[in-house]
């Protein structure tokens, strides 16, 4: 495993790009699901996409806490209420804005075995997911962000978590 570099929005492209799909799940998948997870926390994020890492594959891991998630594929196939938030990237560092997003989704894909998941969330799983899967397809968070709403984040509040 190893951290991988995490690109930043105005500096790479790749991130504007469309991710395409997986068709096998080989060792460089998996390889990938690993140094993925393995970047995210050592960021301290809870959801990091394979384009963020440059793979324009579509692949996301999560953990809000509750452990990892790992999936392949993904696609949102329902989506209830609505929810707004304050949102940031690894990506997008320094940066916060707020995003209205579906207050519950339902999501389909595979696990790293290949394996059909459906995943339900709420609340910050739900924002999570609709993130990174936006990553997928090549948009970011700033591109639904209300207006007005941008604000940098000061380093003493960073850190703070």
């Amino acid at each position: 495993m190893a951290i991988r570099e995490i690109k930043h929005y105005e500096k790479d492209d790749v991130l504007r790009k469309k991710a395409r799909p997986v068709d096998k799940i080989d060792n460089r998948i998996l390889l990938l699901l690993d140094d993925m997870a393995e970047t995210m926390y050592n960021a301290e994020g809870v959801g990091l996409a394979a384009p963020q890492v440059g793979v324009l594959r579509r692949i996301v891991v999560i953990d809000i806490g509750e452990g990892i998630i790992e999936l392949i594929n993904p696609e949102i196939v329902e989506e209830q209420g609505e929810q707004a938030d304050m949102e940031g990237c690894l990506s997008i560092p320094g940066i916060t804005g707020l995003v209205k997003r579906p207050a519950r989704v339902k999501i389909v894909g595979l696990n790293r075995y290949g394996e059909k998941v459906e995943l339900e969330g709420e609340d910050l799983l739900a924002r999570a997911l609709c993130h990174e899967i936006d990553h997928l397809d090549g948009v970011l968070y700033i591109d639904r962000v209300e207006p007005g709403t941008l604000r940098r984040i000061d380093q003493e509040t960073e850190n703070r978590g």
